[in-house]
C-alpha cells in the first residue's frame, strides 16, 4: 500500500496525470475505497493470476485507456502502447524507440505471414 499512497501523492501534487498500479486482487476493495474517497477517477482490469491493474488519474486519461478497451497490455498496438507510455510519463525518446522497435517487429511478422 505504500507504493499506492505514493502514487496518489504524485497525482495530487500534479507530478503525474495517469498512474498504472499493479497489485494483488485482495486489495481491490480497499483501493477502490481510497480512490473514491479522494474523488480520483479510476478503472480496474483483472489480469493473470491474483493481480489487478489499476489506472487512476485525470478523467481524460482514463477515458483514453477505456477507449483502447484491451485488458492485456501485450495486445496493445505499437500506437496504443506509445500513447499509454506517454500518458504515464515515461521518457519520450525511449517511448519513440520502443514504438519504432515494436512497429518494425510487427511489420516483419506480417511479411512472414503474408
Amino acid at each position: 500500500m505504500e507504493v499506492l499512497v505514493h502514487h496518489i501523492y504524485e497525482y495530487e501534487k500534479g507530478l503525474r496525470n495517469l498512474i498504472l498500479h499493479t497489485t494483488s486482487k485482495n486489495l481491490k476493495l480497499e483501493i477502490e475505497k481510497r480512490l473514491n474517497k479522494k474523488n480520483i477517477p479510476f478503472i480496474i482490469h483483472e489480469i493473470s493470476g491474483n493481480k489487478i491493474n489499476i489506472y487512476f488519474g485525470n478523467q481524460h486519461c482514463i477515458d483514453v485507456v477505456n477507449s483502447i478497451s484491451k485488458v492485456n497490455l501485450s495486445e496493445y498496438t505499437p500506437e496504443e502502447d506509445y500513447i499509454l507510455g506517454i500518458m504515464l510519463g515515461y521518457d519520450r525518446v525511449k517511448q519513440c524507440q520502443r514504438f519504432l522497435d515494436r512497429k518494425n517487429k510487427r511489420n516483419s511478422q506480417q511479411k512472414l505471414i503474408g
